[in-house]
């Protein structure tokens, strides 16, 4: 099936021809072409694919200019088509000079945000969750310089506002942790929510920042307070658990009445996806246990990803195939997940080819549903390239040579 979507993905110009999106963001690592081409660079480093193809699609992420602005992040303009350049990099030194120029740009707004960040946090005032999530934010921002130099001086200052994002803040007279806005998920203001949230997830919310203080950690970078940091969010996250036997889950957010506990969090766990839900929240906490040291915590993390592949309510909420919440998501999780794992969890790791396929001979049919449904998403993190690049991963028996899952914050 990897190899079905890979051949309908092979040529831009046909692509486009499809008319799978109204919108085509050439510049997008979340639904456009810098997606798409990390699947046929990571193809291709395996031997599986045609270098071609992958130029085809860096040019094509490309041809409409690259947007270096304050509206780009991890997913969109410099930093997106850095990323998916990088991952074309190896060791033969593709397109080191774009990336040179790409990576001036990328920490000149870096630090333009950094500086405003603390002057927010000078002024007690609360961030909006684009200030720091996954996604938007300087996470995403540190997990695009991570890849690039995992030992950086820019890299430690994102660290570093991140501890400093931890510290508890007073908002009148009522004590919230630091990564509380008063936003919505959407990010923007909402009567449904009044006096904000806390979000818990990786794409928006603090697993996001738990996870690269975790790996930055792990990859023997680590400033000031760093590991008090991942022990304050971590401490935050066990007082929302929900434990039910063995298997753990999270709430997607926090809501001021329920921190006041005026209202209950919810009694069942939601769709355990790597945006939002028990497994990306899970793996962040593995990765936290790892890097401190903590073994309780490790096994309670582990215990919580087996949770989400056999606890009926939790599997039942996955609705589609995609990486952002689907079943490759879930598959890709739990493949790095049992590479580091205390707790057996080979028995369960999830078979994303089962979850498609019936029989072999499906997988053109399959393909071109994938690509017809839902509005014909063909990018990394909702389509069929996402897709794609985790039958990869979980077929091959070994992790992505070109790394294109660190986007992700989970490796």
């Amino acid at each position: 099936m990897a190899d079905a979507i890979a051949e309908r993905l092979g040529s831009p110009s046909e692509v486009r021809a499809m008319r799978l999106r109204d919108d085509w963001w050439p510049q997008s690592l979340a639904v456009g072409a810098a997606g798409v081409a990390l699947l046929h660079i990571e193809r291709a480093r395996a031997g599986l694919g045609s270098w071609q193809r992958a130029h085809e699609w860096l040019n094509a992420a490309i041809s409409e200019g690259v947007n270096a602005s304050n509206h780009a992040h991890l997913y969109y303009g410099a930093p997106a088509v850095g990323f998916a350049l990088h991952a074309a990099c190896g060791e033969q030194g593709r397109y080191a000079h774009v990336l040179e120029i790409l990576d001036g740009h990328i920490a000149a707004e870096t630090r333009r945000r950094l500086a405003s960040a603390h002057a927010r946090m000078d002024a007690g005032a609360l961030p909006a969750l684009a200030e720091f999530d996954a996604i938007r934010g300087l996470t995403g921002l540190g997990g695009y310089l991570r890849q690039r130099d995992a030992k950086s001086q820019l890299l430690s200052e994102v660290l570093t506002y991140l501890v400093r994002l931890t510290e508890p803040i007073n908002d009148h007279h009522e004590c919230l942790p630091g990564w509380w806005t008063t936003l919505a998920p959407s990010g923007r203001l909402s009567g449904d929510f009044p006096g904000g949230h806390a979000n818990t997830g990786m794409a928006h919310g603090i697993a996001g920042p738990l996870a690269l203080l975790a790996l930055t950690m792990r990859d023997g970078l680590a400033v000031d307070g760093q590991g008090e940091a991942i022990i304050r969010i971590c401490t935050w996250l066990d007082r929302w658990r929900t434990d039910d036997g063995p298997c753990a889950w999270w709430p997607y957010w926090v809501t001021r009445t329920q921190l006041r506990g005026a209202q209950p969090i919810p009694a069942k766990p939601s769709r355990p996806s790597w945006c939002y839900g028990s497994a990306g929240v899970a793996r962040a906490q593995q990765l936290a246990a790892l890097a401190i040291g903590d073994r309780a915590r490790q096994e309670m993390a582990e215990r919580a990803v087996v949770g989400a592949l056999t606890h009926p309510l939790q599997l039942a909420a996955i609705s589609d195939a995609s990486l952002c919440h689907g079943h490759a998501g879930l598959s890709q999780i739990v493949t790095r997940c049992t590479a580091d794992a205390n707790v057996p969890m080979t028995g369960y790791q999830l078979s994303l080819p089962q979850a498609l396929i019936d029989h072999e001979d499906d997988a053109e049919r399959l393909a071109a549903e994938l690509l017809r449904s839902p509005d014909g998403r063909f990018g990394l993190l909702e389509g069929a390239a996402g897709v794609a690049l985790a039958l990869h991963t979980a077929t091959s028996g070994s992790p992505p040579v070109s790394g294109w899952d660190s986007c992700l914050l989970i490796a």
